[in-house]
Order: structure tokens, then sequence, then C-alpha cells
């Protein structure tokens, strides 16, 4: 049974997300409602984890108000517990939030947390780390690793970013195996693990996951002519990327182990360098997120 009134939820906002101007506005309407809600700022990824300790107590939901950085940094630590994970989008990607239907709009959201619904999702291990939404290497991880080095953030950054990453690009060797057997043994351009349906900004890396199936869904991109890549881009924003020949599609829940020299990987967006076997599995309903308003009606099962 959820507490009433504000104590309810803590907003937990990430002042250096998105786009500054954004960001002071979201700041002041929260501070102006604080009679009707609870929010703080977080200065560190370890702040935030300090604050969520500090408070778990007190609050039924934990908004993150910030972007997927944010989202997987308050995730974290409601993992196996009955908190609800909620989300105020105003991050530079905003893939977790576009894909759960989560607006900007903080009186719409203060309504779907006094209904108090939520979904239980998966959550996809890869090695220690916790995914809620795409991991992987190559394209996706260079431009990762790349954006996380940049002063200043937003969706033209990470456009520059990816387009000069994209032109220096070269295959890297990958090798999958589950079970004891190999699955896949190619060069590739990108490697994604997910367990939702989309990077960011609608683009749709992998159309059919679904969140609470069971199931991680691997898209291997084989090297492609560059001239191909508006024909890609299309793809990727209109759903149809797995009709290519150049894409291949694995849909398991069995633990994959990934085997590369490459090791610039990203999580949720995050940049991370990982070397060796890198183990991914699937981790069952692992999270509550808040059921809004757009998104109750995409998935059936969950609390």
């Amino acid at each position: 049974m959820l507490s009433p009134g504000k104590n309810r939820a803590l907003f937990i906002l990430n002042p250096y997300a998105g786009i500054p101007p954004v960001n002071f506005i979201i700041s002041k309407e929260l501070d102006r409602r604080k009679n009707e809600l609870a929010f703080c700022k977080s200065l560190s990824i370890d702040d935030s984890g300090i604050l969520i300790k500090q408070n778990l107590d007190k609050h039924d939901v934990f908004v993150a108000a910030g972007g997927d950085g944010t989202v997987h940094t308050v995730a974290t630590e409601l993992i196996d517990s009955e908190k609800i994970l909620g989300v105020l989008p105003i991050g530079s990607g905003n893939g977790f939030a576009r894909e759960f239907r989560f607006r900007r709009k903080i009186r719409s959201l203060l309504r779907d947390i006094n209904n108090g619904e939520s979904l239980n999702i998966d959550i996809i291990e890869i090695n220690e780390h916790l995914c809620l939404n795409v991991a992987g290497v190559g394209l996706d991880s260079i431009v990762a690793h790349s954006f996380d080095k940049l002063k200043t953030r937003g969706f033209w950054g990470y456009v520059w970013v990816t387009l000069k990453s994209f032109f220096k690009l070269h295959p890297i060797h990958v090798v999958l195996k589950s079970s004891g057997e190999i699955i896949a043994s190619e060069d590739l351009f990108v490697l994604t693990i997910a367990n939702t349906r989309q990077f960011g900004h609608n683009a749709f890396i992998a159309p059919d996951a679904v969140p609470n199936d069971g199931k991680m869904d691997i898209v291997l991109i084989k090297p492609f002519p560059k001239y191909l890549s508006p024909v890609f881009i299309y793809r990727l924003f209109t759903k149809n990327l797995k009709d290519s020949k150049y894409v291949r599609h694995i849909k398991t829940e069995k633990e994959v182990i990934i085997q590369t020299d490459e090791t610039r990987f990203h999580v949720d967006g995050e940049a991370l360098v990982m070397s060796g076997d890198v183990v991914v599995k699937i981790k069952r309903e692992a999270l509550r997120v808040l059921k809004t308003a757009k998104n109750k009606r995409f998935w059936s099962t969950g609390s």
C-alpha cells in the first residue's frame, strides 16, 4: 500500500542532465511544488546512491529526473525491492523514458504516482553491471566513450559524435557462446544486447524486444558499405532494421558469453571498459516501474 501525500515519491534531480535551460525550468517547477512532492539534487552517482539508501524507507516511488544515466543510477538502488521507479526525462537520449512513455509533465506524473500501479520488468546482468535498456560493443560503445568526453550534451552533439565515429569505424571480431556452444563468430560493426526496443530518440535497434518476457534480444550488425548508412538510419527509425541482410537477430533466455578484443563497452549509454569473458544473463522481473496513463496498456504482466 502506497503512503499518502508528499512522502509517496522522492524526485532525484541530476542538475547536469540535458540542456541547462530545460534543467533550470524543471528545477524551479519542482521547487514550486514542494508542498506536493519531495525532491533533492544529486551531484554524482555515489551521491544518488547515498540519497536513495538514506530515504528508502521514507518513500514508495523514486523518480529519476535526468537522462538514461540518471535512470540507471536510481534503478540500480531499487532492484529486488518493493520500491517503484519513475522517470522525469530531461536527458539527451531518454531511451528508457521514451520506451515506457514517461513525459516531461510533472502534474501528470504526480497523478500516476497517486494511482500507485507498477509493472515488473526484467534486468540484464552484464558481468557485475545491470542494464535496463541496451548495452553493447562496437559503434554505439565507441560513440558512448566519445560522447562521455564532450563538455556539452544534447541531441546534436550526439549526432556529431556518431557521424564522426562511423566514418572512422572498423569491424571488430566477436564470438558469442551459449550452453558451451558457439552461436556466432563474426566481424561486426555493432553488437547490441537489448532489454527494450530503442537506444533513444525513437531509434529502434531491437523492435521485437519486450522488457518482461524473460528473454534478451541480441542484434548483430555486420559490416556494410558505408554509402548505405542513410538506408540503415531510415530502417532504424522505422522499426525495420531486422529486415536488412546485414542484420542478425537472436532472442534467448539463456546465459551468453561475449568474447572480443574490443574493451570499450557501454551499458545504458554509460561508457565502460570490460575485458575477458563478458557474461550476459537475464534477471527476471527484478524492477518495478511506474505505470503511467500512456504505458499501462503495453504490458499485461506485472503487479
